[in-house]
């Protein structure tokens, strides 16, 4: 527990955050939202309600990955931060190939974990 406590805890709350709104616009229609709803299967309408479990579930693990990227940061241990990230995004990947996505929106969610990922980094080294 003691690797938790030394984190950082502004970069890990500002990576959360900042993956987070990244987000937002990445999978809305001004950026890679439309083509890939297409091939994911879902809808970008306006929901009757808001998605709350989705958003939540995406949140915290966005803090988890933050988390892990700060007590990699403590161990200055970059190349399993890296390692971490990508496991996450294949993980992300496979279900999404079991799922039939496109390749397409295979590649946005791999790309988002991975830039989500960079900014968790940044967030380290500068905070």
């Amino acid at each position: 527990m003691e690797e938790i406590a030394s984190v950082n805890t502004m970069a890990v709350v500002a990576g959360t955050v900042v993956s987070f709104m990244i987000g937002w616009f990445w999978y809305s229609p001004k950026c890679f939202g439309t083509k890939w709803a297409q091939g994911s299967g879902v809808s970008l309408e306006k929901p009757e309600k808001m998605p709350m479990f989705p958003m939540f579930a995406q949140l915290v693990r966005l803090f988890l990955m933050a988390l892990v990227i700060g007590v990699t940061a403590n161990a200055n241990a970059l190349t399993t931060a890296i390692l971490a990230i990508l496991a996450t995004a294949m993980v992300t990947v496979s279900g999404g190939a079991w799922t039939n996505k496109s390749s397409f929106a295979l590649g946005v969610d791999f790309f988002y974990i991975v830039v989500s990922g960079a900014v968790m980094i940044a967030a380290q080294g500068i905070l």
